[in-house]
């Protein structure tokens, strides 16, 4: 899958929150219609058999409930995506990765090997199950973890005894901080502590650029990986140094730096930056710091500003604006402006913001923001991630095209807006901002709501080292989330603005359906004569 990646500091964001966000890409030529669920105990599966690799795994006994962003259509497994946990704990899974060939000769990928003939005849060769990947991830792991250094703690283990067919990057979150994992290879796995005070970019390309091997193979307050990995870049040659350099870089023994990349991956990395860092370096013309296909943009930056909500959902739709790249745009010709690869494509799937706030208590702090179809078309709208129940136009999402969910009239609203770009644009714009400030008002007077059922954050002390209102041990924040009078009223919330957001998509679906109907070329009126 083709995807992009944010991820946001606490110190970075606009409020204090940890923020994970990512547009999950389908395939070139697919679309793949998405739900957004409540997955509950009981209905998590103990014995998991992937659909792509056939790997079974027995999971715990004790799952968390979960959100998740599964496909409608189960066919290539669930592909849960990003969701949040009972314990505050943020997940999304995945980014695909690049890798190179050292790597892969190094610890190839763990991938099915079909069964030979037929079983009782002779030269009968049976299955062999692959690894785990993008399809399982999700599912495997966010139940079970109650912190988000637990969870690359548990996806490592899994790694290193099942393997993978596929380079994938894994973020996880809780209210104090966030890791960025990335595989490498068949077993081996990195990670690394987002600095709060920055933000990181991820467009398909293995990114951590710096990476402290005694702290992994240490005391881990910064980074992790795999039991091995100093042998094994030792053994296989991997580390590129000139000299005995410290920190060891990832992105050049791990990753990929090939003439598709400077098409692909590397200019997403460099618009996203160019807008959250505009003025810290030259970001245009031949004596540009960073250039679009430059292989050397850091993979975390302080911002300039503190980043938002609406920053996220900008530069997770951006497709170069003000830029001669800008497939929609005047500037630069034919050429250039279809040179590098947008981030916000035709072929997005889903987009899920995960934002947890340490202000709010632990009943009703998690948010899962939630986009559908292709991002510079579609609007991003919060929902409460610890309820019982998430509202049915977007839970109830089928492979049938219809506009009664949330998926579909996404998807044919961007068909229709994308061939009158100009045309279209303001409708797009006013039904973006209004949705979006409908999602601030219906968190701000569902917030202030829950607090007058005892739950009010200034009754918390907020004197520690986190910042956090209600700081507990994740088996208590477990019980805390567990309130049934308080995820009613979060599921009445979500319900709320699902009916609005339902309204206003129906009239934005109406408006550019005009649009395009009053440009068809087969028009004839009376005033033509």
């Amino acid at each position: 899958m083709a995807c992009t990646t944010i991820l946001v500091g606490k110190d970075a964001s606009y409020d204090g929150s940890t923020i994970i966000a990512r547009n999950e890409d389908s395939a070139n030529g697919e679309f793949c219609p998405k739900q957004f669920i409540v997955v509950k105990p009981e209905d998590q599966p103990r014995k998991y058999r992937a659909v792509i690799s056939h790997v079974q795994i027995d999971l715990p006994d004790d799952p968390m409930q979960y959100t998740s962003v599964p496909n409608a259509d189960l066919k290539e497994g669930v592909w849960g995506e990003a969701g949040v946990n009972e314990a505050n704990v943020a997940m999304s899974a995945t980014e695909t990765l690049t890798t190179n060939e050292r790597v892969l000769g190094a610890d190839p990928f763990v991938e099915l090997v079909p069964a030979k003939g037929k079983e009782g005849e002779d030269g009968y060769e049976p299955e062999v199950a692959g690894g785990i990947g993008e399809e399982d991830f999700l599912t495997i792991v966010l139940p079970y973890v109650r912190t988000a250094r637990e969870g690359v703690e548990r996806l490592g283990a899994l790694l290193e005894e099942y393997g993978t067919y596929e380079m994938n990057g894994v973020a996880f979150s809780d209210v104090n901080e966030i890791w960025w994992m990335e595989t490498v290879g068949g077993h081996h796995w990195i990670a690394k502590r987002v600095p709060d005070s920055a933000y990181v970019t991820m467009p398909n390309q293995l990114g951590i650029d710096e990476f402290d091997l005694d702290d992994a193979l240490g005391e881990q307050s910064e980074h992790m990986c795999s039991a091995d990995l100093g042998e094994f870049i030792e053994r296989n040659h991997l580390d590129l140094s000139v000299e005995a350099a410290s920190p060891f870089n990832p992105r050049d023994a791990f990753g990929s730096h090939s003439d598709s990349d400077h098409v692909y991956n590397t200019p997403r990395a460099w618009w996203m930056q160019r807008f959250l860092n505009p003025y810290d370096e030259m970001w245009d013309g031949q004596d540009a710091d960073h250039r679009p296909e430059n292989n050397d943009i850091p993979w975390a930056r302080q911002p300039e500003r503190k980043v938002t909500i609406e920053d996220i959902k900008y530069v997770l739709s951006g497709h170069y604006q003000g830029t001669p790249y800008d497939p929609y745009g005047k500037l630069g010709d034919e050429r250039t402006r279809h040179m590098y690869r947008p981030i916000g494509i035709n072929r997005q799937s889903q987009l899920a913001v995960l934002q947890l706030r340490p202000y709010r208590p632990q009943a009703y702090r998690a948010i899962q923001w939630m986009a559908y179809g292709s991002n510079p078309f579609n609007t991003l709208v919060p929902f409460y991630a610890n309820v019982d129940v998430t509202p049915a136009y977007l839970a109830d999402t089928t492979t049938r095209v219809t506009s009664e969910n949330f998926y579909w009239e996404n998807r044919i609203i961007a068909a229709l807006c994308d061939g009158a770009f100009a045309d279209t644009a303001n409708a797009v714009e006013r039904y973006q901002e209004k949705t979006g400030a409908m999602g601030h008002r219906m968190v701000a007077a569902t917030d202030e709501q829950a607090s007058r059922l005892g739950f009010d954050a200034a009754e918390f002390d907020a004197d520690n080292a986190d910042g956090d209102v209600e700081p507990m041990d994740p088996d208590a924040i477990v019980s805390a989330v567990r309130n049934g009078e308080v995820r009613e009223v979060l599921a009445a919330a979500n319900q709320t603005m699902a009916d609005q957001l339902k309204e206003e998509t129906d009239k934005l679906l109406d408006s550019v359906l005009y649009t395009r109907s009053m440009a068809m070329k087969n028009g004839f009126h009376m005033s033509d004569f």
